[in-house]
């Protein structure tokens, strides 16, 4: 059983004393405690391997119980699921554990001038966790965020002006400001660096930063907004491979299912096999570097990954259909070139349903659910919800399931 753990247990069993404070937090949390009966000590991998998983929403729970705070400093509130109305909380302390990461990963340094491009608002927590990340490495720092499409150009002839060496965002994010830019013919020779989280890599980013920035590498990081940052990779890396950080604890479960547990002791969420849905294997990378790396290989669950943010599936389609005149609703998610470009909610509407359904469940969509709202904030007409005669189903099976993804030419 230890073998499917990244760290061998010489180096992570006299580190598990995190992992026993996050066990006895968990055990005091009504709704969770049942399911720890019988696990009392973690001393070993095999301990660790025998609890039970965690999900999303069991975490919320467990948050919403402990209401951590950080032992010095703020403690900072980031949105980890739910509504802009109610969202569900989570928390990190000043520094957002970038200190870990920057003992690992140094992708900038003083010399750099970078463009932190991950949005700012809607208590997301990218941005300042590469802010931090910057801080330490003590480079110059363009906080810019997210703009609308219409600035491109402006802010690009910018970047060229202020010799910008480096750039972070999501790929989706990414992906506007390379395709924008290589579409107008600018060119960003002095681009040496680009940072990105948040989603897989886009293989269009790679042609496109190679006509906009001959001299620019990719560097990554993949974590949750629950986990904060697992592991990095270099230009070196393949682009779905990282390197796990001392701190993070990463086991390979059933069905190739990773689930990760906390070894940092600042870490304010009870991370203990906390599954974030994502498949992987253990690795050796073609990098060179010694020791387990981790090979992500997608999603397993029905959160998919929308610019950039989770948008989980089976909520969108149960609060639809709670609303009186739905029969039955799906999930339409057109991409192109590796990109959501647009999310459509179908419904299936009773012969009784009033004739504004659609543009009312549309604006209480847009109104009340994180990803849409921020995933299309700069082009909302992107989403839309339609009445159709029929959904979409499997001619082979016949079944209709809750989301279908179509490639666009």
């Amino acid at each position: 059983m230890t073998g499917s753990f990244s760290l061998p247990a010489e180096l992570a069993e006299p580190r598990l004393s995190v992992a026993q404070r996050s066990l006895d937090r968990l055990k005091t949390v009504p709704e969770l405690a049942p399911r720890y009966t019988g696990h009392d000590k973690v001393l070993a991998l095999d301990d660790i391997a025998a609890l039970p998983p965690l999900v999303k929403e069991d975490l919320n729970v467990a948050l919403a119980h402990l209401e951590p705070k950080a032992e010095h400093g703020a403690t900072w509130l980031f949105q980890s699921g739910g509504s802009t109305g109610a969202p569900k909380v989570g928390y990190a302390p000043t520094g957002f554990y970038m200190r870990g990461v920057y003992e690992q990963w140094r992708p900038l340094d003083r010399d750099d001038v970078f463009v932190n491009a991950w949005g700012a608002g809607r208590m997301w927590g990218a941005h300042f966790l590469a802010a931090a990340l910057a801080d330490l490495c003590g480079c110059q720092v363009i906080a810019l965020g997210s703009v609308t499409k219409d600035e491109f150009g402006d802010w690009l002839d910018f970047f060229g002006r202020r010799r910008v060496t480096a750039i972070g965002g999501t790929p989706s994010v990414l992906r506007l400001w390379f395709a924008h830019a290589r579409a107008a013919g600018i060119r960003l020779p002095a681009l040496r660096k680009v940072l990105w989280l948040g989603e897989a890599w886009h293989s269009q980013l790679d042609e496109d930063i190679a006509a906009v920035a001959p001299d620019a590498r990719r560097w990554g990081m993949f974590g949750s907004t629950e986990t904060w940052v697992v592991g990095t990779n270099t230009p070196e890396c393949p682009a779905d491979v990282f390197h796990p950080l001392p701190e993070q604890l990463v086991h390979v479960g059933e069905d190739e299912l990773l689930d990760f547990t906390t070894l940092n002791p600042d870490m304010l969420n009870p991370v203990l096999r906390y599954q974030t849905g994502d498949a992987g294997r253990h690795v050796a990378c073609a990098c060179g570097r010694p020791g387990q790396a981790m090979q992500v290989l997608g999603r397993r669950d029905s959160v998919v990954q929308v610019r950039g943010l989770g948008l989980h599936v089976d909520d969108i389609i149960a609060q639809v259909e709670r609303e009186p005149g739905v029969s039955q609703a799906q999930i339409l998610i057109s991409e192109r070139q590796g990109r959501v470009s647009t999310v459509d909610i179908m419904v299936l509407a009773d012969e009784d349903a009033p004739p504004d359904l659609a543009q009312r469940l549309r604006r209480d969509l847009m109104s009340a659910t994180f990803t849409i709202s921020t995933a299309f904030q700069h082009d909302p007409e992107s989403f839309q919800v339609r009445c159709v005669e029929t959904l979409i189903t499997n001619d082979r099976t016949g079944k209709t399931a809750n989301f279908v993804v179509r490639d666009e030419p």
